[in-house]
């Protein structure tokens, strides 16, 4: 019996298909602008300096460190890696020695991951103590109508189309079991609104997140036809369908004797329901 966590996801498949959305990323780079600029805002709310930097999954390199930073760029893509003057590596694979960062910024990424706690447990180990990681990725819920769609032209014979997805309970939970200390997850919901089937297929390949499951089937042309005219039947008064994108936010601490702790259980002087009498 192995311990190894199962490959859901294809890893020559993900890396070639990064390859191809190289070339014109910036063109469907939308939804991981949204993540950058998230992951922007929590990084200024944050008064400490940062020296080393870690961009994992590094896209085409926008994300910008604070002045004076070093960054490393790392990508499971070639491409992506060579552009950025970066490291190709899996974000559960990573090369670096532990406490050589005191930030890791991961956006786009995790959620196409084969192992998920492992990656986190790395991402952990490379940072300094009191270190952080800011993380953004394409949570439970995402392309609700792209599911729709699929269940409607695919109702006799269903297959796995779309990846796993992670809710933001589950990914705090995560960051707890990898060792974060401190740690936060929430999301934000993201709506786009397309005029046809095509154009999000279009932008899943351009982002780089279109099918790369282990195990996946060809669409035939008659599911194709019936979810696209599925998708089509769900637009609203102006021809356009509501595609929804929810963005788990992770942030999380490496341990440090520093950090607040939170308070003994039995350690109180108050009564909670003194208080609420009162």
């Amino acid at each position: 019996m192995s311990d190894s966590p199962p490959e859901i996801f294809d890893r020559a498949a993900r890396r070639l298909r990064r390859d191809r959305a190289a070339p014109d990323y910036a063109d469907h780079a939308f939804l991981r602008d949204t993540m950058l600029d998230g992951i922007a805002e929590r990084l200024d709310a944050v008064t400490r300096p940062f020296t080393d930097i870690l961009d994992l999954g590094c896209f085409d390199g926008a994300f910008s460190p604070p002045p004076g930073a070093r960054v490393v760029r790392c990508d499971a893509g070639f491409a992506f890696a060579a552009r950025t003057g970066g490291v190709q590596a899996d974000e559960d694979r990573l090369p670096f020695a532990d406490a050589t960062f005191d930030l890791v910024v991961s956006a786009g990424v995790l959620d196409q991951v084969n192992d998920l706690p492992g990656a986190l447990a790395l991402i952990r180990r490379v940072l300094r103590p009191d270190g952080l990681f800011l993380g953004a990725f394409v949570g439970a819920g995402s392309l609700h109508a792209l599911r729709a769609a699929l269940r409607i032209g695919e109702s006799e014979r269903p297959a796995a189309r779309l990846h796993p997805q992670i809710d933001v309970r589950s990914a705090g939970d995560l960051l707890m079991r990898a060792g974060f200390a401190l740690p936060v997850a929430d999301v934000e919901t993201l709506d786009v609104r397309y005029a046809d089937l095509s154009r999000v297929f279009a932008d899943l390949r351009g982002m780089a997140a279109n099918n790369m499951l282990a195990q996946r089937q060809p669409l035939t042309r008659d599911v194709l036809a019936r979810t696209f005219a599925a998708f089509a039947d769900a637009a609203d008064d102006t021809g356009r369908t509501r595609e929804t994108f929810q963005i788990v936010f992770l942030t999380g601490w490496s341990p440090d004797p520093s950090q607040p702790k939170p308070a003994r259980r039995g350690s109180a002087t108050a009564s909670l329901g003194d208080a609420l009498n009162r």
